[in-house]
């Protein structure tokens, strides 16, 4: 049975009336077509213009077009291991994760999954096969359709909101039971293999952890997991926010990525040596993060309000230093046995596209095995008592990704340019507006 006749078979068994076509944009969000499920052929797909993928956050084009001139189709193809259904919906609906391909069959460059399928494939190539576990940090916060407003703590079950931080609080996190089981239940349903929920240091800020796997699947999950966390909080009234930083005076919130390398023949930890002690390759891959994260921070920091995090005031990542179990640092190594080593990276806020997120940090780390780079002396002390080694703000960070031929080469030339293109658009539209600061300073004073 191919994949189109499992697709149709398991849609019948469902009783499936509809069906929602899903690719993740530039920013991870989901687009796509909701087809009735009648009209649904899996083994055709369906097509959709290839200028969704050079939309902005604000849903505008940069100036330069990326895409053919006569703002042609893609094709959309079903992967079917991504065939779920969705918990939330009235009707019995499935929701299928599409890649983007062209009418010759070759892969769309401009697809976000695709980039992750292409630095996947460098692995492949190599013998190597890399391993990630995602760790997402958000804020539940009240409803407030004015944006002009400042968020605040949502109502728990007690009528009140959080006083002061709550680190690892179970029964703050209990203050939302109604929210988390639901949360549970359709995660469950979805096949999203969640581990652990902790609170964090935010009031009303979360961490849900997920099991390490495959990194193409683990980006649909993240990509699938946010879209499910804020139908429940909308459903309780309230929001679920992933942007890095969504209030004054309260922590960011981060994506941090895990991650290791096993070899294809035999499946064993390529960091670590057969006497237990770290290999070349460990240290490589940790070379390559230091050297090549700077021009890479459009995917870990892709907007404005991302370098808000990412102070040293902020207890976030402001330099390329690594250290053993030192959460200052942005390259940690936790405690583990051999076959566990691994590097967590934790400059990516979880704002970013997790699919280029994950492609980009393991891009760094191939470059830096391939390169033979080494990284420098592990920190023992804090590192936000060490300077700034990072792009402070986006359009920085946008300069030096364009002019990093080694990334260019990975991701492909095309896509770098057209992605740069957005954030600068992007950038571009949130210099235009004035803010409240401004006016409220410089009015009249200066």
């Amino acid at each position: 049975m191919n994949d189109a006749q499992t697709i149709q078979r398991w849609l019948d068994e469902h009783h499936i009336t509809e069906v929602e076509c899903l690719i993740p944009d530039m920013t991870g969000l989901a687009r796509g077509k909701i087809v009735p499920r009648h009209k649904y052929n899996a083994a055709e797909g369906l097509r959709l213009p290839e200028a969704v993928l050079m939309m902005t956050v604000t849903g505008d084009y940069p100036e330069q077009d990326f895409t053919a001139p006569a703002d042609p189709d893609m094709r959309l193809i079903p992967d079917a291991g991504t065939l779920r259904p969705v918990p939330w919906a009235k009707e019995p609906t499935a929701q299928i994760i599409h890649d983007c391909v062209n009418f010759d069959g070759t892969p769309a460059v401009l697809s976000p999954r695709n980039v992750l399928k292409r630095i996947l494939k460098l692995y492949e190539q190599q013998g190597w096969k890399p391993i990630v576990a995602p760790e997402m940090e958000f804020y539940l916060v009240q409803l407030e359709p004015d944006e002009d407003m400042p968020l605040k703590p949502p109502v728990g079950r007690t009528r009140r909101t959080e006083a002061g931080m709550q680190s690892f609080s179970i029964d703050a996190v209990n203050e939302y039971d109604d929210i988390f089981d639901v949360m549970y239940d359709w995660c469950q349903a979805q096949g999203l293999a969640l581990d652990t929920l902790i609170h964090e240091m935010g009031t009303a800020q979360m961490e849900i952890n997920l099991d390490h796997g495959d990194p193409l699947a683990l980006a649909d999950q993240v990509f699938l997991f946010k879209r499910t966390v804020r139908e429940v909080a909308i459903r309780n009234n309230m929001y679920a926010t992933f942007m890095a930083k969504p209030m004054q005076g309260q922590p960011g919130s981060a994506m941090h990525i895990h991650q290791s390398v096993v070899a294809l023949d035999g499946g064993h930890n390529i960091f670590s040596q057969p006497d237990g002690s770290a290999s070349p390759a460990f240290f490589h891959f940790i070379g390559g993060l230091q050297t090549y994260l700077p021009a890479a921070m459009p995917f870990f920091a892709p907007y404005v309000n991302s370098y808000r995090r990412l102070s040293r005031f902020t207890s976030a990542p402001i330099n390329l230093s690594w250290g053993y179990d030192n959460r200052t640092c942005s390259l940690r190594v936790p405690h583990s046995g051999p076959e566990a080593r691994r590097v967590e990276n934790r400059l990516a806020g979880v704002d970013v596209n997790p699919y280029l997120a994950l492609a980009a940090s393991l891009a760094c780390g191939y470059l830096g095995m391939t390169q033979g780079l080494q990284p420098d002396a592990p920190l023992a002390g804090s590192a936000y008592d060490q300077p700034h080694q990072l792009p402070r703000h986006l359009d920085d960070a946008i300069d030096l990704l364009m002019n990093c031929q080694p990334l260019a080469e990975l991701f492909g030339e095309h896509f770098i340019q057209a992605y740069s293109a957005i954030k600068e658009a992007e950038y571009g539209e949130y210099f235009n507006v004035i803010s409240p600061w401004e006016r409220r300073f410089l009015l009249l004073h200066v």
